[in-house]
């Protein structure tokens, strides 16, 4: 089974409005959660199975902007590390594919908080929805996506994790860890222009 519905989410987290924070979370995290309790029961009883969580490069760092997006993807990060340990036993294999920008209607579907025009945020939230755009046009193709979990499902134990995409956005995961916090915040601003 894979988990592969979820929903965008862009804007200040002050201007964001609530409700289209708990419908982002409510698609993208608990939706996926459903979704494996439903399966769960099945594949126990035939003592196997493979659940795909499909998360996000973007939910291994809070993005500007993009925040809502990035807590709901590492969140599903996270509850895949834990319910994977709950099934072992069961014969059950769970794990996460974080792809980065793809190229999708991703961004047709997206809740963006409204630009207003009277924002403290204005210039640079309008600057970094451009850039997102440009991001996902020109994103990787959605065959990588297919091919890597075509991949997992043949694996008779896949690890925990799996991410696809540019060298760059990969890198970045690994910078997270090694940089002190400060540097690695200062880079994600110089590249967001903040």
């Amino acid at each position: 089974m894979v988990n592969n519905a979820g929903m965008g989410i862009t804007g200040p987290i002050e201007e964001t409005p609530t409700d289209k924070m708990r419908a982002v979370f409510n698609t993208n995290l608990f939706g996926a959660i459903e979704v494996m309790k439903a399966v769960l029961p099945h594949m126990r009883e035939q003592n196997s199975g493979t659940i795909i969580n499909v998360t996000s490069i973007a939910g291994y760092m809070g993005l500007p902007f993009r925040g809502l997006y990035s807590a709901t993807k590492g969140a599903l990060e996270l509850i895949t590390e834990a319910i994977r340990m709950e099934v072992k036993e069961f014969g059950i294999q769970i794990a996460t594919i974080a792809p980065g920008d793809v190229a999708t209607n991703i961004a047709a579907g997206r809740y963006h908080t409204p630009v207003f025009e009277n924002s403290a945020y204005k210039e640079k939230y309008q600057m970094n929805l451009d850039l997102m755009d440009s991001h996902v046009n020109s994103g990787m193709n959605p065959i990588k996506m297919a091919e890597k979990i075509y991949q997992i499902i043949n694996l008779k134990h896949p690890n925990v994790h799996y991410k696809v995409g540019a060298f760059m956005e990969k890198f970045s995961i690994v910078l997270k860890k090694i940089l002190p916090s400060k540097i690695y915040e200062k880079l994600l601003m110089n590249h967001y222009k903040l």
